[in-house]
């Protein structure tokens, strides 16, 4: 994903920033305190203060971003079904991944005190909202449920490409956790650029989240790092996507992997994170040639805003410069009516994987409709090429309905590899689609992400915003009520009771 500099936006006043910094700061230790159940009705209620606001809001994205009401709806469902999910998971408490090491005196390596083990908070988190998903991965986005879910206050630092629609949403979200009690400072709105660098040094924020460019990622990772008191800092930065195609795999359906990779890649004019941005195929493949037909058939599609198409048309130039690319595709600009440009889809043939790896820039994310096509003609040119892209949210696979040995043989070595480089290895589909699934993984090594145990879709990113804790021989009445033995708030723990450790004795 990417952000977009130079837009102009309101900046907070030091006084203004110090107010929403210390009201965080406040809503802490209450709000990280409230019982999981208690903080899952308030997500639940944000959820349903967003489905009752959300043909405004939709109105409002419409108008700001260009993008279409039929995508705004389902964005706006997946951003309220995130939030009930982090409820669910909440109630369910495995979260917090209790453990409890009952004191015993015969321990295989001497007496064992009595040891308890959770996860809290980590406090205030500063949440940078994506351009490209007014919703999802915005004001009330899956960072901003996740770090709520964690029992950490957030401050959201607004994207200048939609700040109505941020503005708008923050009062919904603000309206619905003061009706379900959340303290004051639990949630804020902040709007500025420096402002959001300056609250990054702030020693109040415990960690950072952010979805947007490669270099301004980097610039605000290297500010959480250099810290007098480092934090932790989760980017989602870009990523290439790469796309392998059999022979066996084009021989059975080459016109669907055609129309699926354009489809893929032109999807919201190419401003998807995990756009498809390299597609690999069998030397002297034919699908080049119907997918330049098929991109020449996609209508022009707006960015975003005027600082993301200035950025596409230069990394564009820049890439069919490179040295062997064939331009197949070039696509066309006319400014809509906001004057905001409007971009058709450019594809580039690099020719050889040879030719591919000689040109590193060809690897690189371009934020929009452009992609780049490479031919290969053994195994070990499919690994040379997964082994230098950089580290990608996701690496896709097709493969014939019922490949043979050699088939087999060929993807069963790339698949440790795809992995290794990513954080999605596919098979048979396109990476645009991201479910919103306890097991779904959006991540990958940097730069994908700057933290690669980490993902920003699914319940596992609460985890991003907790830390553990262990209490050793703590009376009762000092422990966390999740911790005591009675169990008050009836949260799942795992137990290990004394004698336990008999069976890891080494041999006599």
């Amino acid at each position: 994903m990417n952000t977009t500099p130079h837009l102009t936006e309101p900046e907070e006043t030091p006084e203004e920033l110090e107010a929403l910094l210390a009201a965080a700061t406040s809503a802490a230790a209450d709000w990280g305190q409230r019982s999981p159940h208690d903080r899952a009705d308030a997500l639940s209620a944000v959820a349903d203060a967003l489905d009752t606001a959300g043909h405004d809001l939709i109105a409002e994205a419409m108008r700001e971003t260009g993008l279409a009401e039929g995508r705004l709806t389902g964005e706006l469902k997946r951003t309220t079904v995130q939030l009930r999910m982090f409820a669910e998971h909440l109630r369910d408490g495995s979260y917090l991944r209790i453990a409890l090491d009952r004191q015993d005196p015969d321990f295989v390596l001497g007496a064992r005190p009595d040891l308890r083990r959770w996860l809290i908070p980590l406090g205030p988190v500063l949440v940078y909202a994506a351009s490209n998903f007014p919703f999802a991965f915005s004001v009330a986005g899956g960072d901003t449920a996740s770090a709520l879910a964690a029992g950490c206050p957030v401050l959201l630092k607004a994207h200048p490409g939609h700040p109505e629609t941020s503005r708008k949403t923050a009062e919904v979200v603000n309206s619905a956790l003061r009706t379900a009690g959340a303290p004051e400072g639990t949630f804020a709105l902040l709007t500025g650029r420096q402002a959001g660098v300056t609250a990054l040094r702030d020693s109040r924020i415990a960690a950072g989240a952010f979805t947007g460019s490669v270099a301004g990622g980097r610039a605000l990772f290297d500010i959480a790092s250099s810290r007098p008191n480092p934090i932790p800092f989760f980017g989602e930065l870009g990523s290439i996507n790469p796309a392998v195609v059999t022979s066996g795999a084009e021989r059975e359906r080459g016109e669907q992997i055609a129309a699926g990779f354009v489809g893929s890649f032109t999807l919201g004019a190419g401003q998807f994170c995990t756009k498809p941005g390299i597609l690999l195929l069998p030397s002297g493949s034919e699908l080049p040639k119907r997918i330049a037909e098929l991109a020449q058939e996609v209508p022009p599609a707006r960015m975003l805003t005027s600082s993301i198409a200035e950025r596409y048309r230069e990394r564009t130039a820049e890439l069919a410069a490179a040295k062997g690319v064939e331009v197949l595709v070039r696509g066309t600009e006319h400014a809509d009516p906001s004057g905001v440009p409007q971009v058709s889809p450019t594809v580039l043939h690099a020719g050889s994987v040879a030719d591919l790896l000689t040109e590193p820039v060809l690897m690189e994310e371009n934020f929009g409709p452009c992609a780049v096509i490479a031919e290969y003609d053994t195994d070990d040119d499919l690994r040379e090429v997964i082994s230098a892209v950089p580290g990608t949210l996701t690496v896709t696979a097709h493969l014939a309905g019922q490949p043979d040995d050699a088939e087999r043989q060929q993807v069963t070595g790339l698949v440790a590899l795809a992995a290794s480089r990513s954080g999605r290895v596919l098979f048979d589909e396109w990476p645009t689609g991201v479910a919103v699934t306890p097991a779904q993984q959006h991540g990958g090594p940097y730069p994908a992400t700057t933290a690669v145990s980490t993902t920003s879709v699914g319940t596992a990113a609460i985890e991003r915003f907790l830390r553990p804790v262990t209490y050793q021989n703590a009376p009762e009445f000092l422990l966390p009520e999740a911790l005591r033995e009675s169990n008050p708030l009836g949260l799942p723990r795992s137990t290990h009771q004394p004698g336990a450790s008999r069976n890891w004795a080494p041999p006599q």
